[in-house]
């Protein structure tokens, strides 16, 4: 017997675009973006990161609170590095602690790419749920601005995070190593 597939009744999406020139060492981006778990780290909150296997990693989501639920995704990545891009998807999704809720849906995408100058990419985010009980009498339109709302907001910081911590990792990682300094 098929199993029936309930539909999800609320949708909301977001995506950002990055273009951020790099003054120096603009040139060896292409390798750094190659250390994975390096720029996972610095992307992501490492400590809420966990290596699975090469290109794989589990990221606990920093708790969200939407209006009287607090919700707390736990995020499958799939990293991919090509010569000169690192490309993020999300490959599953779970949300801990909330039974409340029938179905839930993530999808993520996004690419950082070094382009000689500095980087460039996008991130597109989206979710589709169904709206919980507790939520029924909240309007469909206000539960989705809302969502828009946070999504947005999960992209921006993580732009924000490559402009400055990202950015900042790159240059210790191309600063040589106390002994390399010593032997030239």
């Amino acid at each position: 017997m098929p199993r029936q597939v309930m539909r999800m009744s609320l949708a909301f999406e977001a995506s950002q675009k990055l273009d951020l020139p790099v003054q120096c060492h603009a040139e060896r981006l292409s390798d750094y973006l190659q250390q994975e778990e390096r720029v996972l780290g610095a992307l992501l909150d490492s400590r809420q990161l966990t290596k699975i296997k090469p290109g794989h990693y589990r990221y606990l989501v920093t708790s969200l609170q939407v209006f009287q639920l607090q919700v707390k995704p736990v995020v499958s990545l799939q990293i991919e590095t090509e010569s000169d891009t690192l490309v993020m998807k999300a490959v599953d999704c779970e949300l801990e602690g909330l039974g409340l809720v029938d179905d839930f849906q993530l999808s993520l995408e996004s690419k950082l790419i070094s382009d000689g100058h500095g980087l460039s990419g996008h991130a597109h985010l989206s979710v589709e749920v169904s709206q919980p009980q507790l939520l029924r009498l909240i309007p469909r339109r206000v539960l989705e601005s809302t969502g828009e709302s946070i999504l947005n907001g999960i992209l921006i910081g993580i732009k924000a995070r490559v402009g400055q911590q990202l950015i900042s990792d790159f240059q210790d990682w191309c600063q040589p190593a106390p002994s390399d300094a010593l032997t030239q």
